[in-house]
């Protein structure tokens, strides 16, 4: 679950709430327009589409019955959910794709680890630092386990002909920086709210397997933004992402929860973006 920051003039008000499969699906749409003559695009295109728009799975569950927080009458934020919560979510998406194709796995589940481990050194965010003691050893048993899965995920794949160029280390690690851009241009415009997005830097964007970029975006105009370099196919493509207005509420049970979102109107916020 993403709740949205509140507005500038309080936190007494209505947030915007995401699912997370409303912001995979936005991910989703970058990917499916993400390349021109600087950046290729993703591939292999079927498999890797169907990872990005499926990379956090693993919180359907929570999100269709989330536990709440009580310090804010709404469900736990993201990375603020409980741990035994969020470590079963990082399990349950490479499970998800690895039902789907081998290499759908491998790359959610090095997802997943990632996220812990400072995406592979690309972020100085990790996640690990923030687990409490007492759910330290559920973590590590995790993360173990999805470093095994992914030796036994590669070993596959280099076992059939079709997939074996796929496990080069150069074209993992391609794959691996264009879902972390996907996954964090999204939760920029997620996380915040139009007036509240400052300028961002996207570091480590690949343009070719042994090539990347620093992508700046900066707000332009109401709704508008410019990236440098421009990553997409074209400038001006708009975009949307769908979410619920929903209220804290005080003493919330589950139940009560579920049939507030159920009763909330779907909402979308757009945006467009442009060549620096």
């Amino acid at each position: 679950m993403i709740i949205q920051a509140p507005a500038k003039q309080g936190a007494a008000q209505a947030r915007f709430m995401m699912r997370m499969i409303e912001h995979t699906t936005l991910a989703g749409r970058f990917a499916r327009v993400f390349g021109n003559s600087q950046f290729e695009p993703v591939q292999p295109r079927e498999v890797m589409l169907y990872m990005i728009d499926n990379h956090d799975r693993g919180w359907m569950d929570f999100d269709a019955s989330p536990d709440i927080d009580p310090a804010t009458g709404l469900p736990w934020n993201l990375i603020e959910t409980p741990a035994e919560r969020i470590v079963g979510t990082s399990a349950g998406s490479p499970d998800f794709n690895e039902r789907h194709h081998p290499y759908a796995g491998l790359l959610s589940s090095m997802h997943s680890w990632g996220l812990y481990n400072g995406r592979y050194g690309l972020s100085d965010m990790v996640l690990i630092d923030t687990i409490g003691p007492q759910d330290r050893p559920l973590a590590d048993r995790m993360l173990a386990a999805e470093l095994e899965r992914q030796a036994r995920l590669r070993t596959r794949l280099l076992a059939d002909p079709a997939t074996a160029h796929w496990v080069d280390e150069a074209t993992i690690l391609q794959n691996y920086k264009q879902l972390q851009f996907f996954d964090t241009l999204a939760l920029y415009f997620n996380r915040a709210p139009e007036g509240d997005r400052a300028e961002a830097v996207f570091p480590h964007v690949p343009m070719a397997r042994d090539r990347d970029a620093t992508i700046v975006v900066r707000p332009v105009a109401e709704a508008t933004y410019a990236l440098s370099p421009f990553p997409f196919e074209q400038s001006g493509l708009q975009f949307e992402f769908e979410g619920r207005w929903v209220e804290p509420v005080s003493d919330a049970g589950v139940a009560d929860w579920v049939a507030r979102v159920a009763r909330a109107p779907v909402a979308r916020q757009a945006f467009t973006l442009l060549a620096d």
